[in-house]
């Protein structure tokens, strides 16, 4: 067990989950009190023990069940014994109910019935059945678990068996609206629970055939936090919407637990020695200077172009989340014309209706719809120029990449001699910086930081270190150069005049 164990913590690891040696210690020390047949107790120990972040749970979910997966061969007998992690219900369910040698319609049938009746052991046994017939795995043929998922769910046909299986169920519960609402939930969940069962079983073959270390690498994702938002399925998309709430809940507190205790600043001598002549001249409580943290006011223009669509839709929603921690947020979005939206998010909106209306009715488009972040920074600075100061920031998401257009730069300089800050968020890898149409370091060079903001990890880290940052001094007024392409400024260090003699 202890070399289990072991492989089990290596590959969280590799998975991305966290775990310390200590940790691993007391998920052992842990085990010693439950009792090992009893598998959901087990995963419950060592999701106890080993898993700190919610947003984990399915990497661990996944690797249980590769590692503690009820262990049998794909030939073994109705006689057997449970293995270590298995159930006796588990053994006894094994092809009872669903013999060798039944036809499609009989299994289709024999599930059906054991749905309708929530018969979880007949259940269990016929969707073993199902993929012992219908899976048509060979062993060391290197298939992925999902293939061999789709073939069995195709041939079994799913869709009518949920239909069948929704008649069955409406004519035990009678007519009514809340009967039909109920028995929809009820059908969905034991058609889950099927899926779940015929997964489980070709995980159990898969691992008896190569391994599980084999097997775990195969089922290894991105945790969700890292999951590339500008790439991410529908599925991811709809996790990340799930966790984004109480995500920018966790770092609102945090944030606002920094900067009270940043409201103490330095050691005030003289109230200190003034308050210790009632302790006799001995400074027993110490005065310190109160501060005022800056909380900035923020201006967010977010590109809204195709390729960006994604990325600006969870940058608007995360960090309109997090606005509690700026004293003013307005949003903007561009294509390649600008449009304020802040009225579209204002508090309360449902977030799905606001990106509705972002897309129909804000006014982004000027000439042809293709990015042109040179007009848009050029119209943003005519228009909305006067109302900026210096405490505002200005945070931009983009890939800047202009279509080969002019990248006219010299309006962001403008903005940049305007306000405190500005912030540049790149969803792309920096390798990508500054090839083909991406002109990156056109507007880097005026921006005071310009971050790669791939995923939902980044996107925190970013929003933490800006709303938790101390007010710098008014910049210097910059010198704002004419426009040449690959105009690079000259370095600070850089010398001015004739070298000096050695």
């Amino acid at each position: 067990m202890l070399s289990l164990l072991t492989d089990f913590v290596h590959e969280l690891r590799a998975a991305g989950v966290p775990v310390s040696m200590v940790e691993a210690i007391d998920a052992m020390e842990a085990l010693r009190h439950v009792d090992w047949s009893d598998r959901e107790g087990l995963k419950a120990t060592l999701a106890t023990t080993l898993v700190k972040n919610a947003r984990h749970s399915q990497a661990f979910d996944t690797v249980f069940e590769v590692f503690f997966a009820l262990e049998r061969s794909p030939a073994a007998s109705d006689q057997e014994t449970p293995g270590p992690t298995e159930t006796a219900s588990d053994a006894e369910g094994r092809g009872g109910g669903t013999g060798g040698g039944m036809d499609l319609d009989e299994l289709v049938e024999a599930l059906l019935q054991a749905m309708a009746s929530r018969d979880f052991d007949a259940l269990r046994a016929g969707a073993r059945q199902a993929v012992e017939q219908l899976a048509g795995m060979e062993p060391g043929r290197p298939v992925g678990g999902t293939y061999y998922l789709y073939r069995t769910l195709r041939q079994l046909d799913v869709e009518s068996l949920e239909e069948r299986l929704r008649e069955a169920l409406l004519a035990e519960a009678g007519d009514g609206d809340l009967a039909e609402r109920l028995t929809a939930d009820e059908v969905r969940e034991l058609i889950e629970r099927l899926r779940e069962e015929i997964q489980a079983e070709i995980r159990r073959r898969l691992v008896a055939d190569r391994g599980r270390e084999a097997v775990a690498k195969t089922l290894r994702a991105p945790l969700l936090e890292e999951i590339d938002l500008m790439h991410a399925t529908r599925s991811d998309l709809a996790r990340i919407e799930e966790v984004i709430e109480p995500l920018t809940r966790k770092l609102a507190a945090r944030l606002a637990r920094r900067r009270k205790l940043a409201e103490r600043g330095r050691l005030d001598f003289r109230k200190t020695m003034r308050a210790s002549l009632a302790t006799g001249g001995v400074p027993i409580e110490p005065r310190f200077r109160t501060t005022r943290p800056h909380r900035p006011e923020v201006f967010l223009l977010c590109d809204i172009s195709g390729s960006m669509a994604t990325f600006a839709r969870f940058t608007l929603q995360f960090t309109y989340a997090m606005s509690g921690q700026f004293s003013r947020l307005r949003a903007f979005v561009f294509v390649d014309a600008m449009d304020e939206v802040t009225d579209y998010l204002t508090p309360g909106t449902d977030f799905s209706e606001a990106l509705t209306r972002i897309t129909t009715e804000a006014d982004v488009v000027w000439l042809d719809g293709h990015s042109d972040y040179g007009h848009a920074l050029e119209q943003f600075s005519a228009t909305y120029g006067r109302e900026l100061t210096p405490r505002s920031t200005i945070i931009i998401t983009g890939d800047a990449r202009n279509n080969y257009r002019e990248p006219r730069d010299q309006f962001l300089a403008e903005l940049a001699d305007a306000v405190e800050a500005i912030y540049w968020l790149n969803p792309e890898p920096r390798a990508y910086w500054d090839s083909g149409d991406s002109v990156m370091s056109s507007y880097g060079r005026w921006c005071d930081a310009v971050y790669e903001v791939r995923n939902l990890a980044q996107l925190e880290r970013f929003v933490e270190q800006v709303a938790a940052a101390p007010r710098r001094p008014r910049r210097p007024r910059k010198k704002i150069p004419s426009i040449t392409p690959g105009w690079l400024p000259m370095s600070e260090s850089a010398a001015v005049g004739p070298p000096q003699d050695r």
